[in-house]
């Protein structure tokens, strides 16, 4: 079990880097433009650019930032597994990024073999924080780098991979993976989709933290039971920024 200690647990959150389409530049309004052509909408019929930026914008690294980064690592002692739970938060996100670039320094002075795990962070969370850090202009740390690195070499450990079993054409989200499973979700007042608004209109990037901690909490757990490691219980320590 313990390899366990090596990896890092990890989820993102992120929002579109301007709440309005009409305050992207020229060019960028002209590009999204060309990329809402190929975006779909969860309204029927909706082709609306500015529309489709508040609603989906979000997702696509070229047009959104990161606001929140949570991680979590696990310790045993004397057979009492805990978890260490922390998020970073930022509006600037050059710093948020170099901020989590000093954690992965040190955690990987104690952890050669540095691994992260999270739910499709292979589809998703890793490949946005590689392209946002290329953006602002942050060299990727070695455990990032996987550009020309087959599938099977990628260490990255993710959970929808290891439920899909090799079925790619499943989706299942974190959420329903953890209820049927049996999972207990932890409380949150937000989920996901409710995110840019809490950014935006809220102003509440603590929010925002609590809940990415949820997430990686659950997915070290959707993780040990597709492992099959059933007795273990993770006792959460969430620290403070």
């Amino acid at each position: 079990m313990e390899y366990l200690k090596e990896i890092l647990f990890i989820d993102i959150e992120t929002v579109p880097t301007e709440p309005e389409f009409q305050q992207l530049s020229e060019g960028m309004q002209k590009e999204w433009v060309r990329k809402s052509k190929f975006v779909k909408s969860a309204i029927e019929g909706n082709t609306d650019p500015a529309m489709l930026f508040e609603e989906r914008a979000g997702i696509f690294s070229e047009f959104a930032k990161v606001v929140c980064i949570g991680l979590g690592s696990l310790n045993n002692n004397d057979n009492n597994w805990k978890m260490r739970l922390k998020s970073l938060v930022n509006d600037n996100e050059k710093i948020l990024l170099n901020d989590f670039r000093e954690v992965l320094d040190r955690f990987s002075k104690h952890y050669k073999e540095l691994r992260f795990c999270g739910h499709n962070i292979k589809e998703f969370d890793i490949p946005f924080l590689c392209r946002r850090m290329i953006i602002n202009g942050i060299p990727l740390p070695a455990c990032m780098q996987v550009a020309g690195k087959k599938p099977w070499e990628v260490s990255h450990l993710d959970t929808i991979e290891m439920w899909r079993f090799g079925d790619h054409k499943n989706f299942t989200s974190l959420s329903l993976l953890a209820e049927i499973l049996g999972i207990p979700s932890p409380k949150s007042d937000i989920d996901g989709s409710m995110v840019s608004d809490v950014y935006w209109k809220d102003k509440d990037l603590a929010r925002i933290g609590a809940y990415c901690m949820q997430d990686v909490l659950t997915s070290a757990k959707v993780y040990l039971r597709l492992k099959g490691i059933h007795d273990i219980e993770i006792e959460p320590v969430f620290i403070e920024n």
